[in-house]
């Protein structure tokens, strides 16, 4: 119960005190990966929110939307109902792939905690040296189905 306290707390501590050492990388990475993730999705919505915006108002000092062109175009040559589209296909984009790591992140927390729990719990688990499980080969012969033997795996299980 200890390590899924410590891993609600700060992630990968759990896995630590279990002394799991192999699955810190993991969840640090996981954790450093989609919180890049979430910052880069959400800069680039700022800026295609911001850009929309200024597109959808008739306001010629708001441009902002220019930024995402090439200095040699020209506005004149471009269709603001095109513009308009893009810009909120864009935003539209880069909110749902923000939203996406903040979900995969508080994923990735609960399975933190869920790991420490199960590893903790499991880690004085005794298991009988009479439980066994024995496969070989084997030859069936089936005379009612077929005249020829078949060919097959006999698993048995000692309790």
């Amino acid at each position: 119960m200890r390590a899924m306290w410590l891993s609600a707390l700060c992630p990968g501590l759990g896995q630590i005190y279990n002394r799991r050492y192999w699955k810190l990388p993991i969840v640090v990475g996981a954790f450093v990966g989609l919180s890049y993730g979430t910052s880069w999705n959400n800069r680039m919505l700022t800026d295609y929110t911001k850009a929309y915006r200024d597109a959808m108002d008739s306001d010629p000092d708001t441009r902002s939307y220019m930024d995402f062109f090439a200095p040699t175009v020209k506005e004149s040559e471009l269709d603001m109902d095109w513009i308009k589209r893009v810009m909120k296909n864009k935003r539209d984009y880069y909110r749902r792939y923000r939203d996406i790591c903040i979900i995969s992140m508080v994923g990735i927390y609960l399975l933190n905690i869920v790991d420490a729990y199960v590893d903790a719990s499991l880690a004085h688990f005794d298991i009988s040296p009479d439980l066994s499980m024995e496969v070989r080969p084997a030859v069936m012969n089936a005379p009612q189905v077929t005249r020829t033997p078949s060919v097959g795996l006999q698993c048995a299980l000692n309790f």
